[in-house]
């Protein structure tokens, strides 16, 4: 199959997917709506930047714009895309259709609405066109402004068939103007869960030095509770480390473990404000194998969304055996029963959080039940392997 993959390109998400039909010995290119490292094997790589990507490398395109998309201010940035990004696909569209006709790819795969599949949308004439949904699409991107609503119901019109990670986002799709009987993929976004990496067990060795030191440095029974969202504009890391003080009253030697936060202005505000900088230990961007491993030493995975589809970091730690607490989402309850494998409340409750994270560590017999279900749970519906070779039937389906 010769393949172009529209997505940033910086994404694990995508670079998984784009790795696997390399190895499987289809002929992929790559539209890029960010500038991104290089990726051995494939055909070609493009950069086309759209909704002020570049901005975020190179400063350029106007002093104001540029220090408001460089402001770390989440909702800000958020804003300023939703606001004014649908504006620029057409443009960018132009770049890609030529790319697209020098390439005559046997199928294009955008890889999320905003705005890699606007792009293709706009931009493709006659290639089948797959677009993948990934977990706001619809609930927080398509709503949130005029432009927004129209750009979401153009790619669903244009969409020959749809990937999305959840059964909730598949009936939203028709919702937002995808017509039902087009040919839909269930799949979780990255595929599914790399078991190489993600496995229960003992922890094992981290190969980033402040990890190793952060984890040689908590005593074998110190309880561990890990946020691995990062910062992100739905995720409420302010109820997460309001938390934290409750959770210390009751258990004063756990550790809070949270990945790619080193440096955060915003967390290191609250873990002063809070006064629980020994509690607290903000970590750099993981690898799979290092997050791996901190999933391996937590009791409790935290996951404090507002909106979602099915997180990757949810799954990879169900299947390390971390015990999940996360946002009560339509998306999350298609694999976590409340109280049975993982505990669900709202995001926005900061009391709620606290008793789920401490119950949780106080239960070691609740935990032990529930990771026995979620680890049966990725062996049978979220292996890496088997996704992927639904995915590539899933291919050969739409081109025959």
């Amino acid at each position: 199959m010769k393949l172009l993959f529209i997505a940033d390109g910086r994404s694990p998400i995508a670079r998984n997917w784009i790795h696997h039909f390399i190895s499987e010995g289809s002929k992929v290119h790559l539209i890029s709506t960010s500038a991104c490292p290089e990726l051995s094997g494939l055909e070609a790589l493009h950069i086309v930047p759209v909704a002020f990507s570049s901005l975020r490398r190179s400063g350029s395109g106007g002093m104001v714009l540029s220090a408001l998309t460089s402001s770390g201010t989440i909702t800000l940035r958020t804003l300023i895309r939703h606001w004014l990004g649908p504006a620029t696909v057409g443009r960018a569209a132009k770049q890609v259709r030529r790319l697209i006709s020098e390439i005559e790819p046997d199928l294009v795969h955008a890889m999320r609405v905003p705005f890699e599949g606007a792009l293709a949308a706009a931009a493709i004439p006659n290639s089948p066109l797959l677009v993948s949904i990934w977990g706001n699409d619809f609930t927080l991107h398509a709503p949130a402004s005029p432009m927004m609503r129209r750009l979401t119901r153009q790619v669903m019109a244009r969409s020959d068939a749809l990937h999305t990670d959840n059964r909730r986002d598949a009936r939203l799709a028709s919702d937002w103007g995808f017509a039902s009987a087009r040919p839909q993929l269930v799949l979780p976004t990255n595929g599914g869960v790399r078991r190489e990496f993600f496995y229960a067990g003992t922890p094992g060795r981290s190969e980033h030095p402040s990890l190793t030191r952060v984890l040689e440095s908590l005593a074998a029974e110190v309880p561990v509770v890990v946020n691995p969202r990062g910062f992100r504009a739905y995720v409420r890391n302010d109820t997460f480390f309001k938390a934290i003080p409750k959770v210390l009253k009751r258990m004063p030697s756990a550790a809070f473990l949270c990945p790619n936060m080193a440096g955060q202005r915003v967390a290191e505000g609250w873990i002063k404000r809070l006064e629980i900088a020994d509690s607290v230990h903000l970590l750099p961007k993981l690898t799979p194998s290092d997050l791996a491993v901190v999933f391996r030493r937590a009791q409790v995975s935290v996951s404090p969304s507002e909106h979602d589809g099915t997180p990757n970091t949810l799954l990879e730690a169900m299947a390390c055996g971390a015990y999940p607490v996360a946002g009560d989402l339509q998306s999350i309850r298609e694999w976590i029963e409340d109280g049975e494998n993982g505990t669900l409340l709202d995001p926005a409750s900061v009391d709620e959080l606290a008793e789920g994270i401490t119950r949780a560590l106080e239960d070691a017999e609740m935990r032990e039940r529930a990771a026995t279900t979620n680890i049966q749970i990725i062996e049978r519906r979220a292996d890496y392997e088997q996704g992927m070779q639904r995915a590539r039937a899933f291919y050969e389906e739409l081109l025959a």
